[in-house]
């Protein structure tokens, strides 16, 4: 067995910190269930402002509060205003990788979900785990519109940049509809 990222909250913005309540950490549950984090679930929380790294247990606040408050003892490791990571983790038989595609949410600083990606591992004849992060949306964001891309001095820039045929064709194929004009 092989502990895996099943979901990720990257950079949500610690609103509270109630050291006098039981333990756990308070999250929105409309921002939980778009990452699939349950309610009593334990995650993992790496303070990008101060590295402490904890683990605790899941609670939902209010729907719509965008709150991520740290309860108890986890509310020593955080101050209001720091940005967290925090990683919900699964189990799992080693080939299973490629059936599981873990949700990762991005942030702003008022904590709505800024970009909604996903992890992918692949195999090719090459190597047998390969991994790349697939883009889905930008809800809260203006989408960058790329025209008139020279996709041939694109590929070259890259292969000097030391990627090999492989890597290009996989980054090309991951925004082939952007690349359109």
């Amino acid at each position: 067995m092989k502990k895996i990222v099943r979901a990720k909250l990257h950079g949500i913005t610690i609103t509270g910190a109630d050291l006098n309540y039981h333990g756990s950490i308070t999250l929105d549950p409309e921002i939980c269930e778009q990452a699939g984090i349950l309610p009593m679930e334990f995650v993992d929380i790496w303070n990008k402002d101060s590295g402490a790294r904890i683990s605790t247990y899941v609670i939902y606040g209010e729907p719509g509060s965008r709150c991520c408050i740290l309860n108890g003892a986890a509310a020593r490791t955080c101050q209001r205003g720091d940005q967290v990571i925090i990683c919900a983790t699964e189990y799992i038989d080693t080939p299973q990788i490629y059936d599981i595609k873990p949700v990762v949410l991005t942030f702003d600083a008022q904590n709505n979900i800024d970009e909604v990606m996903s992890y992918h591992v692949y195999e090719t004849p090459e190597h047998s785990y390969n991994f790349r992060i697939q883009r889905e949306q930008r809800p809260n964001s203006t989408e960058r519109q790329v025209v008139n891309v020279d996709v041939e001095r694109l590929a070259a820039d890259l292969r000097a940049r030391g990627l090999n045929d492989h890597a290009i064709a996989d980054i090309l194929s991951c925004h082939l509809n952007q690349f359109a004009s």
